[in-house]
């Protein structure tokens, strides 16, 4: 089954703000919290689950088939 990945506008906007290698490592980051549904919270709750990557993190809720992307850190 193929899951979904919406991003917050404020996600959209810190992205656009990144050095390339600074984007890919979000996007990996947010790929490998999409693929680990185990982890994720309840769908369509208030919880949120944090994901770190190297230098990175995301911050995102579920629903049933996907994930939103509510907020994003890297330390360039």
């Amino acid at each position: 089954m193929a899951y979904g990945v919406d991003l917050a506008f404020r996600v959209e906007e810190v992205l656009a703000d990144l050095p390339e290698h600074g984007l890919q490592e979000i996007m990996e980051t947010i790929a490998a919290a999409l693929v680990r549904r185990d982890v994720w919270p309840t769908p369509g709750g208030w919880d949120a689950r944090l994901w770190f990557g190297p230098r990175s993190w995301v911050q995102f809720v579920s629903y049933r088939d996907g994930i939103e992307v509510v907020n994003v850190g890297w330390a360039g």
